[in-house]
């Protein structure tokens, strides 16, 4: 049974941030982009720090070592982030040398190395997802809804890039959307990882809410960090709580069935 959730969960995060993605992107909802962004980060900062975190604090493991994995987990995926923008950089620097030969290829080569990240990305969030539902389910429900809420402005940057390789739409959201389903393979590994380690679970939980808590603070909440009039200031923050409250409903709810 808890397979099955983690095979639904991490399939409805993986192709359903696409799906939705591809809605924001290409559909009547472009305009609403921006408080998808504020969603996503309560979304992700009320999973880490109300569930995550308090779920693998209660365990009878050492808080200095909780707190040690989430330090490292958050300088890790600093790091990761340095790692990217650096390999970003580094390409966009040989594409414009003298010596680039067909600046054509480029668009091609960049929507490879995007799908291939994206892949190894999704990869990971079906691990974390899978550590949660092995938790607990409703953790596991929590997790993968806040992993499809951050997933989707990610997503649509991907379907921007590819974009500039093809005119075609449909193209582009099958090739995202493999990318996406990957996810579910994180899942697979991440349920036979975890039920090996299971007395580590509470470590794969803390790495998890490091995961959400970087994104939220060094990539969501930044590009809403903007001058903006009172108006969207006030629907900025009003979406930042319907992400957290949207999370502690679907708490409820799960708790209560």
């Amino acid at each position: 049974m808890t397979l099955i959730a983690i095979v639904m969960g991490t399939l409805t995060a993986g192709i359903g941030s696409v799906w939705l993605a591809a809605l924001l992107s290409f559909g009547v909802l472009a305009r609403y982009t921006q408080h998808m962004l504020s969603l996503a980060a309560g979304a992700l900062l009320a999973t880490a720090f109300m569930h995550l975190l308090p779920e693998a604090f209660e365990s009878q493991s050492s808080a200095h070592d909780l707190f040690m994995t989430l330090l490292v987990g958050l300088v890790f995926f600093f790091l990761l982030d340095k790692a990217e923008l650096w390999h970003h950089g580094h390409e966009h620097h040989h594409d414009h040398s003298p010596g680039a030969i067909n600046h054509h290829q480029a668009p091609i080569s960049g929507s490879w190395a995007v799908l291939t990240g994206d892949s190894v990305h999704c990869f990971g969030d079906g691990v974390l997802i899978a550590s949660a539902f092995m938790a607990d389910t409703r953790l596991g429900v929590i997790a993968s809804l806040a992993v499809l809420a951050h997933e989707v402005p990610h997503h649509m940057g991907d379907l921007a890039v590819l974009r500039t390789s093809t005119s075609n739409k449909r193209a582009a959201l099958v090739k995202v959307s493999l990318a996406g389903a990957v996810t579910a393979l994180g899942g697979l590994v991440g349920y036979w990882l975890v039920d090996k380690l299971r007395d580590y679970l509470p470590y794969f939980l803390v790495v998890a809410g490091s995961s959400f808590v970087y994104v939220a603070l060094a990539d969501l909440i930044p590009q809403l960090q903007k001058r903006l009039s009172a108006r969207e200031t006030f629907a900025q923050i009003a979406w930042l709580l319907v992400g957290i409250a949207l999370v502690t409903t679907v708490s409820s709810l799960a708790h209560a069935a």
